[in-house]
């Protein structure tokens, strides 16, 4: 992921809303939204998936657990021997570990910089970590934001997602409404003005062209190639959460395609662990 935006405890009817997109160069082989297990007798796992490196960048268990990552833009401290960062969402997913130990094992390793948001959701418990000195710290109830920068860095697309969820959250009255304007949200193209450009190192020229929530750099081969709605609706009969994924290709004239899916009794309620069988997937091309 390159940008999401987190609403926890924000709205009753909709507790837990994520909106999120993943930028990446076209030529990297992908798998679109579905359930897969990365290694045998263990969880799986409803996510997008990265053929190259074998792991994923957002993604949730039907036991509860769920994480989500974004790369640090510091292209001065990037090591290409690093090990592929997508792997540690998949092992929190498929884990039991507690964030502190989980968390001392990553560090152990070698990786680029990174920020992590994980939870296991059903116990409420949710955390975000850095590899730049930066502990599991605690999340609490409101909106975050996360770039490629530090959580809440106020990047400009970072504080109009965060604002765009939570008029979203304030006016919708349906997951139809909701979807349309988040989708709506990710796909904002316009670019930031020069004085509020971040200085990650990378030339201005690309600074500004990754300063709008949708990235387009077709001569680059690079640009947002999905936006990722998850969001959990709560009603008398219990929660479900709804999963969409809108991918895209490097041809913008194509459609892009739809995947949704619902997992019903997610979160799952704190207790022995259950494995449940996987939600149905739909998939559309939209007009």
């Amino acid at each position: 992921m390159c940008l999401l935006a987190l609403a926890l405890g924000v709205h009753a009817r909709f507790p837990i809303v994520v909106a999120a997109n993943r930028d990446e160069f076209y030529a990297r082989p992908t798998e679109p939204l579905g359930w897969w297990s990365p290694a045998a007798d263990v969880p799986l796992l409803l996510s997008g998936r990265d053929l190259e490196a074998g792991g994923t960048w957002m993604g949730l268990t039907a036991a509860g657990r769920l994480a989500m990552l974004t790369n640090i833009r510091a292209p001065s401290q990037q090591d290409p021997a690093a090990e592929s960062r997508g792997r540690i969402v998949t092992d929190w997913l498929i884990g039991s570990e507690d964030p502190e130990t989980f968390w001392a094992h990553v560090e152990s390793r070698r990786h680029n910089g990174f920020n992590l948001i994980a939870a296991d959701a059903s116990t409420g418990r949710w955390f975000w970590a850095a590899n730049r000195g930066i502990a599991p710290v605690p999340l609490e109830q409101g909106i975050h934001g996360l770039s490629n920068a530090e959580l809440d860095t106020p990047w400009r697309k970072v504080v109009d997602l965060k604002r765009r969820l939570r008029e979203s959250l304030d006016t919708a009255d349906s997951i139809d409404a909701l979807t349309r304007d988040l989708f709506d949200a990710l796909g904002d193209r316009s670019l930031a003005a020069d004085a509020a450009l971040p200085d990650t190192g990378m030339p201005k020229e690309i600074e500004r062209q990754l300063s709008s929530a949708f990235v387009d750099m077709p001569a680059r081969g690079y640009g947002t190639r999905c936006s990722t709605l998850l969001i959990t609706e709560r009603s008398d009969t219990g929660d479900r959460t709804h999963v969409l994924e809108r991918t895209y290709s490097a041809d913008r004239s194509a459609r892009p395609r739809l995947r949704r899916t619902t997992v019903d009794a997610w979160p799952p309620a704190a207790g022995p662990r259950q494995s449940t069988a996987e939600s149905t997937l739909s998939e559309v091309v939209e007009a």
